[in-house]
């Protein structure tokens, strides 16, 4: 869309957060850039102290620049942008086949946030839990069976913000048989999720993925990083074996700001029509034949 101002006539800190907003969507004023003091836009717009201010705050809650306490605001520079896409489910159930060497080569650091896990901080937290109603529903098992919680935290090593997080369920009955599965010392786990379940001879069959949002709160904001106006994005990831049985629950948090969501949806033909099972000899002689009646 191009940069245009908000429809009817609006108060004056308003007028100066479109103006800038403008520029910044122009590419006059750039990431980084630093924006006109609020003196310096008392004087051009001939306003009050307190109507720049406002002004301000309008492009912070935007999150079009980034300023805070005796910080001069910039134009603000966009985080690394994530892509989660659909398709790196079947990436990796592809790993799971592959060498412990080669599964340990490519996880969610190298394939969803494009940085080598030695640049963030990574932790992973296990607990048992009884279902709750909700999970109980979901799992299609009884209130108060066992689930084995897992969290999963990455932090930014530079700017100590976290890159990802996310709360994993699975019911213990389903993994008993390998204890290592119920320890969380084996984290990260080469291969991820879908190795594990393969080896109590469980392979996904099938991902459903549900997302659903809203705003943050101050907690979250500090924990991401967040600018004004920013929501979180939160994605629901059941997965389901050759038989429709529900084997995990994951539940992640993903900034609205730097978080791309890409699914990729395969979709099977159609039935064929029955004249079009026919090979081209019969079909051209059918064809002649009633050329030839008519």
């Amino acid at each position: 869309m191009e940069p245009r101002p908000t429809a009817v006539q609006p108060p004056i800190s308003l007028r100066i957060a479109d103006d800038i907003r403008m520029q910044i969507e122009a590419g006059d004023l750039a990431p980084g850039d630093s924006l006109p003091t609020l003196a310096d836009l008392c004087d051009r717009w001939d306003c009050s102290m307190s109507a720049a201010r406002g002004a301000i705050n309008l492009l912070k809650a935007q999150g079009l620049i980034s300023a805070g306490r005796g910080k001069a605001p910039t134009v603000r520079i966009p985080p690394r942008r994530v892509v989660r896409s659909s398709e790196r489910h079947q990436v990796e159930k592809d790993l799971a086949l592959l060498s412990e060497s080669e599964r340990a080569s490519l996880g969610e650091a190298e394939t969803n946030l494009n940085m080598s896990i030695a640049e963030q901080r990574f932790s992973s937290h296990y607990d048992v839990i009884p279902a709750s109603r909700e999970l109980a529903d979901v799992f299609r098992i009884n209130v108060g069976d066992e689930l084995l919680r897992r969290r999963y935290e990455a932090v930014d090593r530079k700017t100590g913000h976290h890159l990802s997080y996310s709360v994993a369920y699975i019911p213990t009955a389903l993994i008993a048989s390998n204890p290592a599965l119920l320890d969380e010392r084996n984290e990260p786990w080469p291969g991820g999720t879908q190795h594990q379940l393969s080896t109590v001879g469980i392979e996904i069959m099938s991902m459903v993925d549900e997302v659903t949002a809203r705003m943050p709160t101050t907690v979250e904001v500090q924990m991401w990083g967040l600018p004004d106006g920013v929501p979180l994005i939160f994605c629901r990831r059941i997965s389901l074996d050759a038989e429709g049985r529900v084997v995990e629950v994951s539940d992640a948090d993903y900034p609205a700001d730097r978080t791309e969501l890409h699914f990729v949806t395969p979709l099977r033909p159609w039935p064929r029509k029955p004249w079009e099972t026919q090979s081209k000899p019969q079909a051209t002689a059918r064809r002649g034949k009633e050329s030839t009646n008519g």
